[in-house]
């Protein structure tokens, strides 16, 4: 198996460090959504990030790895009187590819052809979705994902359950993960509806200064001469990031959060003009997962401005009068909201 780039090691993208963490943190907001320039470290610091994550508890044979300690996600085998004698065992976070040119017999899952043609049986042979469930479904080029691709992860992502009904099979399953997207924006834009359901948006661009270039630059070809031995030398700090997110995920339930805070997050999103609410409570859960990573037991102000960004930026409607880019409107407005 190939050794993936130390997250920690990543150079410049602090944004994207931060939302993947956060989301790591707290998978309810809806997963992370990255634009940018090609050759950026997008897809590296997705791979990086589930090396990272420590090992989880699931089902021994199950297909969908379903937790012992949640009984109302378990599949239909696991929630059966046999599961009270299943052993668990640790498996890796899931970290699932969907390919552009995937069938829809690929994602949901599909009629086991095998099976049935010598067994005459008709049995369920998982896809991507099933492989996905408890960790990160990552999307390449997720603004070229084929329009009925779309409509089907909307409805799973809503609902948190795959159902297949073909070839005279009736399946449905847990499918909850966190969706990561990533594409080039001169390459199309994405579907509102699908835009919409990503939790928080980076957008990337080429570091602009020879320092931050030169030190990619370097890490990365320390890293290609000898992995495993660049992989040591940031273990430290692998362990560090790890032992944090553990805590923040520990301690997320404890936290509170001030009227004050909420008063400013709706004030904020008023000052944008954001459709509906889900702003709102993206960018509470947000901060929330900030604070938690900071191992703070209170949101603060601090925290609310620092995601403001990757929560709302995405959630603009387009202003022909204003040529600004949404990043620049957010800080605009969130100058304005919390000015002294």
């Amino acid at each position: 198996m190939a050794i993936p780039f130390p997250f920690s090691a990543l150079v410049g993208q602090d944004e994207i460090k931060l939302a993947l963490l956060i989301a790591a943190v707290d998978p309810s907001i809806g997963g992370v959504l990255i634009f940018g320039d090609r050759g950026t470290g997008k897809s590296t610091a997705i791979r990086g990030l589930a090396a990272l994550l420590p090992k989880m508890q699931a089902v021994a044979g199950c297909r969908y790895s379903c937790s012992p300690d949640a009984p109302s996600d378990l599949c239909p085998d696991c929630s059966g009187e046999k599961k009270k004698a299943s052993k668990t065992v640790e498996i890796s976070v899931p970290v699932v590819d969907l390919p552009l040119g995937a069938t829809e017999d690929r994602v949901v899952g599909a009629l086991d052809l095998e099976r049935a043609l010598t067994q005459g049986e008709k049995a369920f042979e998982p896809g991507l979705l099933a492989k996905a469930n408890r960790g990160f479904l990552y999307i390449d080029e997720v603004n070229l994902l084929e329009d009925h691709l779309v409509d089907l992860l909307l409805d799973v992502a809503a609902s948190g359950e795959n159902l297949v009904e073909r070839e005279g099979l009736s399946i449905r399953h847990p499918a909850r993960f966190v969706l990561i997207g990533s594409g080039n924006p001169e390459e199309g834009e994405l579907r509102p509806q699908l835009l919409d359901r990503f939790g928080l948006s980076v957008d990337v661009t080429t570091p602009g200064d020879v320092k931050t270039r030169v030190e990619v630059i370097r890490r990365r070809d320390d890293f290609e001469w000898d992995p495993a031995a660049f992989r040591d030398k940031w273990m430290k700090e692998e362990d560090k990031t790890r032992k944090s997110l553990m805590r923040a995920k520990k301690l997320l339930k404890e936290i509170s959060v001030p009227d004050t805070v909420y008063e400013r997050a709706a004030e904020l999103c008023l000052a944008l003009g954001t459709d509906g609410l889900r702003g709102e409570l993206t960018l509470i859960r947000a901060a929330r997962a900030h604070a938690a990573l900071h191992g703070k037991k209170t949101v603060t102000i601090q925290d609310l401005r620092s995601v403001a960004p990757l929560a709302l930026r995405h959630r603009l409607r387009r202003d022909p009068l204003d040529e600004a880019g949404s990043g620049t409107r957010v800080q605009r407005a969130i100058d304005d909201v919390f000015a002294p």
